[in-house]
């Protein structure tokens, strides 16, 4: 759309206000709203105001002035307002030189697809994320300089089978149960369709929804692949649309990759591919798997340089919670064709050469979309560019190899503190193009360090009272 189909669109669908969205340094949408009597095509030229020092990880109070502008064709109909509301995505622009912010993640994602057509090698980046989420029936939470500690309930956790509070019907999940059983015991089944159709509505396709292993009320809804910035918006969308839906049955949503001690974790499988003149080039019958040399190259540099790119797939301390052994947790930094307990697994669904993809296994949804797919491609890039081999394809249960051979397979980092520093020692592939910039790298990582490695290494864990009190 163009600004003028943008404001016919809002006229037709009966919006009475505009919202104006766009997204944070950790990958939180931002917004405010005005009357749709004002929504002209000047908004698309002058942009918005907004005081960009009270962003996390934007601007300082003396720098604090920004525009917003917004993309007409992004626009779409907000499907929770009581009002009819229209939503626009918005970039992020100086407004004395106009030039785009270069911490606005949209705009990182804008110059990765740029820089991938410079480069030759492709002119499109497809990208298909599977998010999975939590659905909680109650959450508490506390943290504070005296007392911290949360308590989850979940109508369908293993621990409410003898559940005295009004009748227990039974039907609970049995723990790591939640793979696919119909109802009763999966209670969600309803509420996830009406996500799927609240998305349909929105202009995301989707593909299939169920429940996932975790017992207490994981779920799973994919959504087709992209291209890399339209399906950045449509994850922040997803997330948005899930949220908002389970709030309107009484639940509460969350993306937070590790909420339930002793179950699976939320992961966010990547699927990506590259396309040359309408061919896709990750494809070649010949070689492993019906890899190219090109996608062979692209893993290795995603393996290569996993250490720093999960600073940017798996950005959170809690992150590290579910990147652990023994819960089909992808940790080993190898790549196999159907294995997935490698951390780079090549679907074998189809023969097609157009269905020939890399899947990614390690990000989780906590992950600023934006960031996530651009540091993905990049790293790939690298490994192209650069022909880097990765090592042997491993075809094997993983997690039940001997030690010795365990020994020889590197593992991801087991904190965000460790993949900051390898993000600070080995990030020149993501500088190419000027897609990411030092001063990127550095607010980030300063950001991540301060806000969140500190805040949890300076505060005793409640389950250090069970371990060291008495001691």
């Amino acid at each position: 759309m163009d600004p003028k189909k943008a404001i016919a669109f809002a006229q037709e669908n009966n919006a009475q206000i505009i919202d104006f969205r766009f997204t944070d340094l950790p990958g939180t949408w931002q917004h405010f709203s005005m009357p749709a009597a004002t929504f002209d095509e000047e908004l698309f030229e002058d942009g918005l105001g907004f005081d960009g020092s009270s962003i996390r990880g934007f601007q300082t109070i003396n720098e604090s002035d920004m525009l917003l502008v917004p993309d007409p064709d992004t626009i779409f109909m907000d499907p929770f307002t009581d009002v009819p509301t229209a939503v626009v995505f918005c970039d992020i622009e100086d407004p004395l030189t106009r030039e785009p912010y270069s911490r606005d993640p949209r705009y990182i994602a804008k110059k990765a697809q740029m820089y991938l057509r410079q480069t030759g090698i492709a002119d499109i980046a497809y990208f298909g994320p599977e998010a999975e989420f939590f659905l909680f029936d109650d959450i508490k939470y506390f943290s504070e300089q005296h007392r911290a500690g949360y308590v989850i309930d979940s109508e369908e956790g293993p621990w409410n089978t003898d559940k005295e509070s009004g009748p227990n019907l039974g039907y609970k999940m049995r723990p790591k149960g939640g793979y696919f059983p119909c109802p009763p015991n999966d209670r969600l089944q309803n509420v996830r369709t009406d996500i799927m159709l609240k998305l349909i509505e929105a202009g995301i396709e989707t593909e299939i929804h169920h429940h996932e292993v975790g017992a207490a009320g994981q779920c799973e809804i994919d959504i087709k692949y992209d291209e890399l910035l339209r399906v950045a918006d449509k994850l922040q969308k997803y997330k948005y649309i899930v949220k908002n839906t389970a709030f309107e049955y009484g639940l509460s949503a969350t993306f937070m990759p590790k909420p339930v001690y002793g179950d699976n974790g939320s992961g966010m499988h990547v699927h990506s591919s590259l396309w040359k003149n309408g061919e896709n080039i990750m494809y070649d019958e010949s070689g492993y798997a019906g890899l190219s040399d090109a996608a062979r190259h692209y893993v290795g540099g995603i393996l290569k340089h996993a250490p720093s790119l999960l600073a940017f797939t798996n950005p959170t301390t809690n992150s590290y919670r579910r990147l652990v052994p023994g819960y089909e947790a992808p940790i080993n930094l190898v790549y196999s064709q159907r294995n997935r307990s490698a951390c780079v697994r090549i679907p074998m669904y189809s023969g097609s050469p157009k269905a020939k993809r890399v899947e990614f296994r390690a990000p989780d949804p906590s992950c600023n979309p934006y960031l996530c797919f651009s540091a993905i491609l990049m790293a790939g890039l690298d490994g192209i560019e650069n022909r880097i081999e990765p090592p042997a394809p491993l075809d094997k249960d993983l997690y039940e190899l001997p030690p010795e051979e365990k020994a020889d397979i590197a593992q991801t980092p087991g904190t965000l503190d460790l993949v900051l520093d390898a993000l600070q020692k080995d990030h020149s592939w993501l500088l190419k193009g000027d897609v990411f910039t030092e001063d990127i790298i550095k607010n980030y990582i300063d950001y991540k360090r301060k806000h969140e490695v500190e805040a949890i290494a300076l505060r005793p864990h409640p389950h250090e009272f069970f371990l060291y009190y008495d001691a």
